[in-house]
């Protein structure tokens, strides 16, 4: 495997988690918890699974920019170089950070409040936004995704 076989597929590996794992928590999980658990059990489910997918978000977060710069100077010879679909595709990368760090930080921990304190119609609005937010991201993330497909000489 080529150097940059190996970065691409590293890019490849950590954008399919971020964006897979968003499409599986708002279309299957999302759902499957609303039809089956009441608010207690959902809001904690729910604390716990963003728990551990934003362990791999903040992997992916890190890993794309770092692989995304050696591709760059790979195949394009730096950021002079790169076409207009790959600035787009930073573009959308900063916008989905800027909507992550904003769950992270600012919309996660009134949920674990509300859990801590059982007060579920705040734990419920809390996860509002959050389902909100995220859905917005998983938007930006299959847009990013169709532009990377889409793109030319693959």
């Amino acid at each position: 495997m080529t150097p940059d076989a190996l970065i691409y597929a590293l890019h490849t590996l950590a954008a399919l988690i971020w964006v897979g794992g968003m499409f599986f928590a708002w279309m299957i999980l999302r759902p499957a918890a609303v039809s089956s658990l009441e608010a207690p059990a959902r809001l904690t489910l729910w604390a716990e699974v963003l728990r551990r997918f934003f362990l791999w978000v903040w992997l992916a977060v890190v890993l794309l920019p770092v692989s995304g710069v050696g591709l760059l100077h790979l195949r394009f010879g730096g950021f002079a170089g790169a076409p207009k679909y790959v600035q787009i595709m930073m573009g959308l990368y900063i916008a989905m950070l800027a909507l992550f760090l904003r769950v992270q930080l600012l919309q996660l921990p009134p949920l674990r409040q509300a859990i801590a304190a059982q007060d579920w119609p705040a734990g419920g609005i809390a996860l509002g936004r959050i389902r909100q937010l995220v859905g917005y991201n998983l938007l930006l993330g299959l847009t990013l995704t169709a532009i990377a497909a889409a793109r030319p000489g693959f």
